[in-house]
């Protein structure tokens, strides 16, 4: 949420970014494409002098660089997993975050045009060339998860140390599939968008109007009212938030805490795009949810459903492309 695609400030995002470490986060998550690099940019300048030693740093490649925000199209060679992308996007990493390492370097989605050990053999070598600590996945599918870590252990390569999955009260499909299998792998779970992109901030309540919302310009199918998904996902925010009313609870807290207490879950990644997102967030670290909050929550949302299908992050090209899932004719 810093640059173009959030706040725009950079001096602003950079005291959101300071407050936070001030408060006790020492995890930064960034990627390449968030504000086509500007993003990692401002993490750069946040994290400039002592402050680098005491974080750990994420960031995360695939998406299409070099392209205005909402653009189509772009230059095919520059996204995606082969190697070399990664290779040189990985230095473009570096000198936006004015860092000589990065401590978690992402896949941020599968690439069906890449074998996957093209890309973990390249992950390897600049985990062996000290650039990178260690690296792992994002919005991966279970069964790619599994394929990965199998790739990794019969061609004796470095393994997908981490997750990256979207996962919060209304998008909960990981846990039929991506959460067990990160546990059986050991796997650290980083979930992103816990308060499902502003849908869990207490905003969206029956009979108001939407609040204001960044998100809805850049990625407006998620917040659509004339789709069915989107109408289930307000019912449920709306049920959701009297629920944390009884219980004298901000909904925020309620949604990050809930996040927090899958047992598969390492931590969740906020997302503050102004110093108030940040302090209404900060204090869900103390909140436990009762046995009786838990069921109520499975009752309005039940356990591995996702509300809208929009919102699981990743499309794969067996859905996607309707020539993958039925026989031509002619």
């Amino acid at each position: 949420m810093f640059g173009a695609w959030g706040e725009p400030d950079h001096e602003a995002s950079i005291a959101t970014i300071h407050a936070a470490l001030d408060a006790g986060i020492n995890f930064i998550d960034t990627a390449d494409v968030y504000s086509q690099g500007e993003s990692e940019v401002i993490v750069g300048k946040a994290l400039a002098g002592a402050r680098r030693d005491d974080v750990v740093l994420a960031t995360k490649v695939h998406g299409q660089m070099g392209v205005p925000m909402g653009a189509e199209g772009g230059d095919p060679n520059m996204r995606g997993n082969s190697r070399r992308w990664i290779v040189r996007e990985v230095e473009n990493s570096l000198r936006r975050l004015n860092t000589d390492w990065i401590d978690l370097y992402q896949i941020h989605r599968p690439d069906p045009y890449t074998d996957v050990e093209e890309t973990l053999s390249a992950l390897t070598d600049l985990q062996r060339q000290g650039k990178i600590r260690a690296f792992g996945s994002s919005t991966f599918p279970a069964h790619q998860m599994v394929q990965a870590q199998w790739v990794s252990e019969r061609r004796g390569l470095g393994r997908f140390a981490t997750e990256q999955p979207p996962y919060s009260l209304l998008v909960r499909g990981i846990e039929a599939d991506v959460l067990p299998v990160a546990q059986d792998f050991g796997m650290g779970v980083l979930p992103w968008s816990p308060l499902a992109g502003g849908w869990l901030s207490g905003g969206y309540r029956k009979g108001n109007d939407l609040p204001e919302s960044m998100r809805r310009n850049r990625i407006p199918g998620r917040f659509d009212m004339s789709s069915p998904g989107n109408q289930r996902k307000l019912e449920a925010a709306d049920a959701l938030g009297k629920l944390a009313d009884d219980a004298g609870l901000s909904l925020i807290h309620v949604a990050l805490a809930f996040v927090m207490q899958h047992p598969g879950v390492t931590a969740p990644i906020i997302g503050p795009r102004t110093m108030a997102h940040l302090q209404s967030q900060i204090g869900a670290a103390e909140v436990t949810l009762s046995t009786d909050i838990l069921d109520a929550i499975d009752e309005i949302v039940p356990p591995g459903v996702t509300l809208a299908h929009a919102d699981a992050g990743y499309q794969p090209p067996s859905l996607s492309d309707p020539f993958l899932r039925r026989r031509r004719t002619t």
